[in-house]
Formats: C-alpha cells, sequence, structure tokens
C-alpha cells in the first residue's frame, strides 16, 4: 500500500520524545501502519482506518484525555470535541483533511513519493504540504498542550476529512450536518487554503502571509453540438466539431470580465502596498484611482490573472468514433472559478453571450456560487487571533487578507459561523507552487516544526475572552 512518512520535531515547546519517523497511509491505503515506537508519544500520528476501527497509537494523550471527545463519521473521516473550562466562550473549528492525490514515481520524482525520502532538509513526499502538515501539526500540537496539563478555557473542534481531493465533500458535510444537529455554533473556522509567500509576489519586499476570506465559486459547464452524422467523403461545411471549436475559441479568446477590486483582492494589495517600491507602492496605496490600471497588469500571468476575474478552463474535448465518420456529436467541458463579485447564474448568461450559436447547447453541469466573505477588521476575532499568532511565530512576515482560488472543505461550515478562514502556515518560495498536487512535493523540517509551534500558540491564544479595544496594539491580545 501507499504511505506517507512525517517526520516529528526535533525541537518543539518542551518536546517530551526525539525524533521520530512514523508511516501515515493515504486514502488509496487503508493497510495497518508498522509498529510506531512505544516513545513516540507525541510524534506525528498513524492514521489508518479499517471499517469503524481507527488506530491513532502515536496520540495516545488526546485520545485518553478526558478532555477530548474523538467520534468517527461516515467510517473514515475524524471529529474532535475538546472540553474547555468555560463554556460561554464560543467554540472554533480546525480542519485538515487526510487524502491526498496520486502520485507514481515514474512521473520523475526524485524520490519515491510515499516514502518520505530525507534530502537536504526536506522531507518528499506526496501530502507533505496538501494537506498532513495542518493535520499532523494540529494533532501534535494538542498532545503537547495535554503532556503539560493544559486545559482550554475556551472549546474546540477539530475536523478531519478524507474525501477533499475527490470533491465528493460528503464526510465533511455530514460532520456539518452532525454539528448543525447539536446546535453548535462556531467562533470561526480555520482551514488550508493560503499560505506564506516569499518571493512569489513581484516586487513585493519580504515574506507575506495571506489569510483567504472567501474562496472561489465553481461551475463546470458542458457545450455540445448535434449534427446528423455522415461519412467523410462528403464532409458537411461545418462539423460538430468546428462549430464547437470555434464556440471554444471565442470563450478563450474572450475572458471573463475584470473585476478587480470588488472582492477582498484589494484589501490583499491595500495591505501589503507599504512592502513595494515606488511606483508600486503609490499605486496600490491609492486602487481607487489605480485599480483599472493593475487589474491590466495582473490579468497578465495566469496566477495573478485569477485575482482579476473569474477564470475559464476548458479542461476536456470528446468527439469522434471513426477516422472515416463525421461525428454527430461533440462535447466539451469548461471549468470555471467565479470571484466573488460574480454569480453562477451571471456567469452562464456571459458564455451564451460570448458563444452566440444557439446550435451550441450550453448546459450546467454542477457548481456552486462563491463563499462569504469572512470579517477581517479590528473586531474581527478569528482575523486577528489567527494574525496575532501569525505575528507571534514569524515576526518578520507581513500579514494581509486574501482570497483563496481554489476549494476546501471549510465550505460546508458556514452555516455554523460566519467567518472561515483558509490559512497554513506554509513556507511556499519560487518553484514550490508547481510542487503543489505536482512533482517533488516537499516540506522542510523546519517547516513542519513551525507548524506545530503555530498551533501550539494559536490554541492557548484562542483562550482570552474578547479582543482589546480597537487600535490598541495586537500583541497586547
Amino acid at each position: 500500500g501507499r504511505e506517507l512518512a512525517v517526520v516529528s520535531l526535533g525541537k518543539t515547546p518542551n518536546p517530551p520524545c526525539p525524533l521520530v519517523v512514523v508511516r501515515v497511509p493515504a486514502l488509496s491505503s487503508l493497510a495497518p501502519p508498522p509498529s510506531v515506537c512505544p516513545r513516540a508519544v507525541a510524534t506525528v500520528q498513524i492514521i489508518t482506518s479499517s471499517g469503524s476501527h481507527c488506530s491513532l497509537s502515536a496520540f495516545p494523550t488526546v485520545f485518553s484525555s478526558s478532555l477530548v471527545h474523538h467520534e468517527l463519521v461516515a467510517n473514515y473521516s475524524h471529529l474532535f470535541r475538546v472540553q474547555g473550562s468555560q463554556p460561554d466562550l464560543v467554540p472554533y473549528l480546525l480542519l485538515a483533511h487526510i487524502d491526498v492525490v496520486p502520485a507514481t514515481e515514474s512521473d520523475g520524482w526524485e524520490a519515491p513519493p510515499f516514502s518520505a525520502t530525507e534530502i537536504d532538509g526536506f522531507i518528499y513526499g506526496r501530502g507533505t504540504i496538501d494537506d498532513k502538515c495542518s493535520l499532523m501539526g494540529i494533532l501534535q500540537a494538542l498532545e503537547y498542550l495535554l503532556i503539560k496539563g493544559y486545559m482550554p478555557r475556551r472549546g474546540f473542534y477539530i475536523g478531519l476529512g478524507h474525501d477533499e481531493e475527490v470533491k465528493t465533500f460528503i464526510k465533511l458535510l455530514y460532520c456539518s450536518l452532525l454539528m448543525k444537529q447539536r446546535g453548535v455554533k462556531l467562533s470561526f473556522v480555520l482551514d488550508e487554503g493560503l499560505a506564506i509567500l516569499d518571493g512569489i509576489i513581484s516586487g513585493l519586499e519580504g515574506p507575506a502571509a495571506l489569510i483567504g476570506l472567501t474562496e472561489k465559486g465553481q461551475a463546470n459547464v458542458k457545450l455540445s453540438v448535434s449534427m446528423p452524422p455522415g461519412h467523410s467523403s462528403i464532409p458537411p461545411k461545418e462539423s460538430s466539431i468546428g462549430i464547437l471549436a470555434s464556440a471554444v475559441k471565442r470563450l478563450e479568446e474572450n475572458p471573463m470580465p475584470r473585476l478587480f477590486g470588488l472582492g477582498p483582492e484589494r484589501e490583499t494589495f491595500e495591505h501589503l502596498a507599504h512592502k513595494f517600491k515606488l511606483p508600486l507602492k503609490f499605486i496600490m496605496s491609492n486602487l481607487w484611482l489605480f485599480s483599472p490600471l493593475l487589474s491590466r497588469v495582473l490579468e497578465r500571468k495566469p496566477d495573478t490573472n485569477a485575482f482579476v476575474r473569474t477564470t475559464t478552463a476548458v479542461t476536456m474535448f470528446n468527439s469522434g468514433v471513426k477516422v472515416n465518420v463525421v461525428p454527430p456529436l461533440a462535447e466539451a467541458f469548461v471549468n470555471l472559478r467565479i470571484h466573488s463579485a460574480h454569480s453562477v447564474q451571471e456567469v452562464l448568461d456571459v458564455i451564451q453571450e460570448t458563444v452566440g450559436d444557439e446550435r451550441v447547447k450550453i448546459q450546467l453541469m454542477d457548481g456552486f456560487e462563491p463563499l462569504p466573505v469572512s470579517s477581517s477588521n479590528e473586531r474581527s476575532f478569528g482575523f486577528q487571533i489567527i494574525k496575532k499568532t501569525v505575528l507571534d511565530t514569524f515576526p518578520t512576515v507581513t500579514v494581509a487578507p486574501g482570497i483563496c482560488v481554489g476549494n476546501t472543505d471549510s465550505r460546508h461550515f458556514k452555516d455554523l459561523t460566519g467567518d472561515i478562514y483558509r490559512f497554513a502556515p506554509v513556507w511556499f518560495k519560487p518553484g514550490d507552487i508547481q510542487r503543489f498536487h505536482g512533482l517533488n512535493e516537499r516540506i522542510s523540517k523546519k517547516n513542519y516544526e513551525e507548524l506545530v509551534v503555530f498551533y501550539f500558540n494559536l490554541i492557548q491564544n484562542c483562550d482570552i475572552q474578547s479582543l482589546p479595544e480597537p487600535h490598541s496594539s495586537v500583541h497586547e491580545l
């Protein structure tokens, strides 16, 4: 079976055990794990599911503490409830997912993708970034806190889903429904999403930690053309393939309208403006005037174009059964990531207008609206606590709100809270983004240690009853 080995910390707040390697089976493997060193009481955890049984022997304190209630949801996902000493404080939820996308060594990995080979201080393996670093970091931080005798004042939940990558989203939907049935209300939710960018944003001086306030919506649209079949020796003037190809070309040549400045992406650049040199500093400090100019600059590159508009990606094109037969049917599938200022229906209307051909049938296969924008002002408990924890752990980083262009499990919890944030303290330097779902995914041992420290501090920072009055220093929290 395939499994991912992750290295535990060598340095943490009063670490109770030495550096140990244990193995974490991916979703594709449900075999029992190898034996674990008895002293690895606070290492990264083995999670393996078989039927309704779950073995988590590397976190014995988490699973033996009277403060922690654990339940298996839909056989493979996990929901933890950590009891707080002050039940009047509204709890929060930390999310991560267990499963990973496929990977094979023959694709060109420098090390087998499920071997957790260490190369120059980095652990290589599928899932090291997405998303087992958060999963392990959360559980290991809780293990350490419980070993130290810590009792949280504010209770909290931990949700670990197992089907995020296959996009069924069913199991954590069960978790959210279960919590909703129990009348749970949450102060905020923290899931994966954005990260610490260092050298990624052109012209930005120093690293920036972007906390996602929302995530784009999504629509999968099928375009199809049906024509009478025929023999290739007497082809029609226009074929189903030709008509559809022209429609697809029009969609690619006419992107969705620019919407930069109408969503939280404007806040991102306003918060980071002081970290740019002139003239960018002046432009970003005056987006009320220069938003159209900046949007034209951003749309030149695919990775920043995603902030400007609803993106259009033609992902599948199917037609033809035989080389001498004019096909009766041609189909194309388009995946759209919907900007916060757009709706699914508005996107469909633009597609209809752009295609402009009644012979092309346009069908929405599935989709959902952009998520609500979470608060990020001085009175926003979740945002300010996450921001403080980032600054405690990474003092040189600039913190800014952002928009998550991908989708996460957290959207299922929007009925339980108005504030959902997408962030994990993973460092992305030039070239690292391509490793995400790509070749040679890796995390440094130092960064994994920082993840554990981040969650270790976050849980304790959440224990304050309320935020200080606005305009006071964040370090007074």
